[in-house]
């Protein structure tokens, strides 16, 4: 019986974002994913969202909405990327789309 270990290996929850595809606001994608942390805990990322946009106060409207925490943080590559505790990615999805911050054809949805 051989068994691989793959769950071990390093991975880069933004190695497929481009950077030439932040942009505009609806023009880019959103890339919405989800990294494990330790045990069963999840953090929800979201990059991508227009600069033209405060993502302080999308922070604040995703946590009173979903009743989690949020922060904005930094990222060298990718510029500012919204972080949320939790699985929140479908949720995140049907907000932006409600909010009509994005489309649908311009999310995208990495995880799992």
């Amino acid at each position: 019986m051989s068994s691989s270990i793959e769950n071990l290996k390093t991975f880069d929850p933004f190695a497929d974002a481009s950077k030439s595809e932040e942009g505009s606001g609806q023009d880019s994608l959103i890339h919405i994913r989800i990294q494990q942390r330790n045990g069963r805990k999840t953090l929800t990322t979201v990059q991508g969202i227009s600069e033209d946009y405060d993502k302080k106060k999308i922070v604040k409207a995703f946590k009173k909405e979903f009743a989690c925490n949020g922060t904005v943080v930094e990222h060298p590559e990718y510029g500012e990327v919204i972080q949320l505790q939790g699985d929140q990615r479908n949720k995140v999805c049907d907000l932006l789309v409600n909010w009509k911050l994005a489309t649908a054809g311009n999310l995208k949805v990495h995880g799992f």
